[in-house]
C-alpha cells in the first residue's frame, strides 16, 4: 500500500503503474509506430500499402498517447467504491457479485476480474481497468502486489457480506 495524503483517510489501497512499466509500454508502442512509418516511406510499396502502413503507424502512436494519459492515474479502493485516482467510479463495492483471480480468467495481466450484479456503462483506461457489461477487469500495468492487495480486501468484504 502506498502513502496517502491526510485529506484522503478513506482510501484503503491503491495501485499505480510504475515508471518502468509505463516506459516499456510506451517505447514499444511508439517504436512499432515509427518502424511502420519508416517502412512506409523507405520501402518500394504500392500506394495502398504505403497508406495502410502510415495509418497503422499513426494509430500505434495515438494509442501510446492514450496509454500515457491513462497510466498517469491509478486505482483506489475506498470503503464504498473502486475508483480511478481522478475520481471516476469504476464499480461500487455493493454492486460486486464475485471476484475472479484465477489463471484462466479473462482478466488483465497482474489483475483480477469482477462481476457486477447488473450491467455497467462501458469504460476503459488503457493499462489500468476496463468495464464491459457486467464484467470489470482491473490491472494491466499495475504491480501485482498492489492489485492483489485490492483483490484481497474486496474478497474479504464479499465474505463478510455473505456471512451477514
Amino acid at each position: 500500500m502506498q502513502d496517502h495524503p491526510a485529506d484522503a483517510p478513506d482510501i484503503l489501497a491503491t495501485a499505480k503503474p510504475s515508471l518502468g512499466r509505463r516506459v516499456i509500454g510506451l517505447v514499444a508502442l511508439v517504436g512499432l509506430g515509427l518502424m511502420l512509418l519508416q517502412a512506409a516511406v523507405t520501402q518500394p510499396l504500392d500506394t495502398g500499402w504505403q497508406i495502410a502502413l502510415i495509418l497503422v503507424g499513426l494509430a500505434f502512436i495515438a494509442v501510446a498517447e492514450v496509454m500515457r494519459r491513462a497510466t498517469g492515474s491509478g486505482i483506489e479502493l475506498t470503503e464504498e467504491v473502486l475508483r480511478d485516482a481522478d475520481g471516476t467510479v469504476i464499480l461500487r463495492l455493493d454492486d460486486i457479485e464475485r471476484i475472479d483471480q484465477g489463471y484462466f480468467a479473462m482478466k488483465p495481466s497482474n489483475g483480477f476480474l469482477l462481476k457486477a450484479r447488473q450491467r455497467q456503462p462501458r469504460g476503459w483506461r488503457l493499462g489500468l481497468w476496463w468495464r464491459l457489461g457486467r464484467r470489470v477487469g482491473v490491472g494491466g500495468m499495475t504491480p501485482a502486489r498492489e492489485t492483489k492487495l485490492i483483490a484481497e480486501i474486496i474478497t474479504a468484504r464479499l465474505i463478510d457480506r455473505q456471512a451477514a
